[in-house]
């Protein structure tokens, strides 16, 4: 569901997926080819929310801010499901795995990870093609090739997901009655 915030009405590229029950409120702009799961809340009501192009933003993820903390998610960027993401700015290509937060004025660097259930606190900068695990988050090495092909391939396959859900032919909600009658 959309939301008007005051004068803030959400921007969202026709390209880009949205699915039942999640809340997109207020100023917020999500960029082509971008995935928002289900039950996953952007509110936009203390400042602008920037979603880029080809980011997934997973079930159940938190994207919220404080005035003068925007949140700003640079392209090709997964934020794993249940992760907060407050305030802060992730750069190209990283990759916030399931359970994370990242606080306000935090700045992720372009390609880095931060693993499952890490605590990036406030004003905490993370070097780019950084592996950062730990609460508080540490930097434990620097990212190899084999992390930037997993990256690079989890894009690629959320977006061909996104694509599918868009298309009617492939995705589409049953009726309670409809669900004991296909078997396919």
């Amino acid at each position: 569901m959309f939301y008007r915030y005051k004068n803030h009405v959400p921007q969202v590229h026709e390209t880009a997926f949205v699915a039942d029950g999640a809340k997109i409120i207020g100023n917020v702009k999500i960029g082509a080819y971008s995935n928002i799961w289900y039950n996953a809340v952007l509110r936009g009501d203390e400042g602008p929310i920037e979603i880029g192009n080809q980011v997934s933003i997973q079930e159940n993820v938190t994207c919220h801010l404080y005035e003068g903390f925007p949140l700003i998610v640079e392209d090709d960027v997964i934020v794993g499901h249940n992760a907060i993401i407050h305030g802060c700015h992730i750069k190209k290509g990283a990759l916030i795995g399931m359970g994370a937060t990242v606080l306000d004025g935090a700045v992720i660097g372009e390609n880095s990870i931060i693993g499952a259930n890490a605590l990036v606190p406030s004003g905490k900068v993370i070097p780019p093609n950084s592996l950062v695990l730990g609460s508080p988050a540490k930097v434990v090495r620097e990212i190899n090739d084999k992390d930037r092909e997993l990256l690079r391939m989890s894009v690629e396959t959320y977006v061909r997901n996104a694509k599918d859900y868009n298309n009617p032919e492939i995705y589409e909600p049953l009726s309670r009655e409809d669900v004991n009658k296909r078997g396919d």
